[in-house]
């Protein structure tokens, strides 16, 4: 199979999947390296394909069955590390789903990461990838004032975790 073909391949298995598809499990279908995986995603990009990179794998654009038919709103928040699991906890606990996290930089403006954390698994899953790679969540670039855009069922699941949030001292005053 030639780079092409592979590139072709590694499309289809994102269009059939409605979940994010790590790097890892793409390189074995394929038989490559993930780093040739790496590179061949950021080519697709450069193409015009929409890929999000998420904490569990890639997702197409539009492909993201968890977020279908669901709200979506944007809250302010502010937390230091030792709050993070606390955060994402109280949002997927009360039945929404984190889809990413923005902070206004003062150099580089808007920096937006997706998380796509619809369960406790998905932010153990952020929270161990976080320690074993010794990274910064973005808040930490902005005095841990950060965005998110949550993904609810209802206006009252919405509700619900405002409150809780704003009971943890994690939302921030508006």
């Amino acid at each position: 199979m030639d780079a092409s073909q592979r590139r072709e391949q590694i499309l289809a298995i994102l269009r059939s999947s409605s979940e994010p598809v790590s790097a890892a499990s793409l390189a074995a279908a394929v038989h490559v390296s993930r780093q040739i995986i790496v590179g061949d995603i950021a080519l697709l990009r450069a193409a015009g394909t929409e890929i999000h990179a998420t904490p569990r794998g890639y997702l197409l654009q539009g492909k993201d069955e968890e977020t279908a038919g669901r709200l979506l709103y944007t809250i302010a928040c502010r937390h230091d590390n030792a709050q993070l699991a606390e955060e994402l906890y109280t949002v997927v606990d009360n039945g929404g789903g984190l889809i990413d996290v923005t902070v206004e930089h003062p150099v580089y403006g808007q920096i937006c990461g997706k998380l796509h954390i619809f369960s406790r698994y998905d932010a153990d899953l952020f929270m161990e990838t976080l320690a074993r790679n010794n990274a910064e969540t973005l808040c930490n670039l902005t005095g841990n004032l950060h965005l998110h855009t949550l993904a609810c069922r209802s206006e009252e699941e919405y509700r619900r975790i405002l409150a809780e949030l704003d009971k943890k001292g994690i939302l921030f005053p508006r």
